[in-house]
């Protein structure tokens, strides 16, 4: 943690951090950093002891005009993000990263200690056939999540569709790779016990969601696009559905005939 908030602070161009792992805006005091930075350092920590793919999760904001630096920076809808990616760590170590004109994967090679570029202008299929979601929280689901996850577990003889595949790895960033590289959707939805969902808005679903959407992609609170959502707070949660276009455009008018 100390290692991602010294390097940001000697770069020269952050003047604010937001980490899962601190409980206020860090502002770099000394310095004309343009930058705020918010981050996970490491998702999916829980899993580390059974050699389960963790990562780190960060986006990028200008700072406002005429900021000195403060929460207020980053205190704003993911759509004014000019950055976001994920370092994924596991078998290989791989960047994903987007800048606003299309996403990019890299695979880093021990041999030169240099990020090579592997998996250029990545496109995410419109369709997909695979779900990802804690279903141990099905119970707590609303009627519309519910009648999603159900309706692709068992499709009707008149869809001519069959049943989706369940992939779960409980890491966002392992979860979400396998869904931008082979479709379908990602789930952490909102239940009765968590009633504003569980993931973190700034850091975990607004990059998340800009690198899905520049992939050709979606992604959705249920209610409204996730990088239209305006945090409350730097460690605000919401639900989050993302993935390939029409499996999420499904959940959404789920929520619009049900909620």
């Amino acid at each position: 943690m100390r290692f991602f908030i010294n390097n940001l602070k000697n770069s020269g161009k952050v003047k604010v951090m937001v980490s899962e792992e601190d409980d206020e805006a860090i502002i770099v005091e000394d310095g004309n950093g343009k930058y705020c930075v918010v981050f996970d350092p490491l998702d999916g920590s829980s899993n580390m002891n059974a050699g389960v793919n963790v990562g780190t999760i960060f986006g990028i904001y200008r700072v406002k005009e005429g900021s000195k630096g403060s929460a207020d920076d980053a205190l704003r809808p993911g759509n004014e993000m000019v950055v976001a990616g994920y370092c994924m760590y596991g078998s290989s170590c791989n960047l994903v990263i987007t800048t606003g004109q299309g996403v990019n994967g890299f695979t880093l090679d021990p041999a030169i200690g240099e990020f090579v570029l592997t998996h250029p202008d990545i496109r995410i299929p419109t369709r997909g056939k695979i779900y990802s979601v804690n279903e141990g929280n099905a119970t707590y689901w609303d009627k519309p999540c519910k009648e999603y996850f159900h309706a692709i577990k068992f499709p009707s003889a008149e869809s001519g569709r069959k049943p989706y595949s369940a992939r779960y790895i409980g890491s966002m960033v392992a979860d979400v790779h396998r869904t931008l590289l082979y479709g379908g959707i990602f789930a952490y939805p909102s239940d009765s016990k968590s009633k504003d969902g569980k993931l973190r808005i700034l850091y975990e679903c607004f990059p998340m969601a800009f690198i899905l959407e520049q992939a050709g992609g979606r992604a959705t609170s249920g209610k409204e696009r996730m990088l239209d959502v305006i945090p409350k707070g730097i460690h605000a949660r919401s639900p989050i559905f993302l993935g390939s276009t029409e499996d999420v455009k499904e959940v959404e008018e789920l929520y619009q005939k049900l909620s």
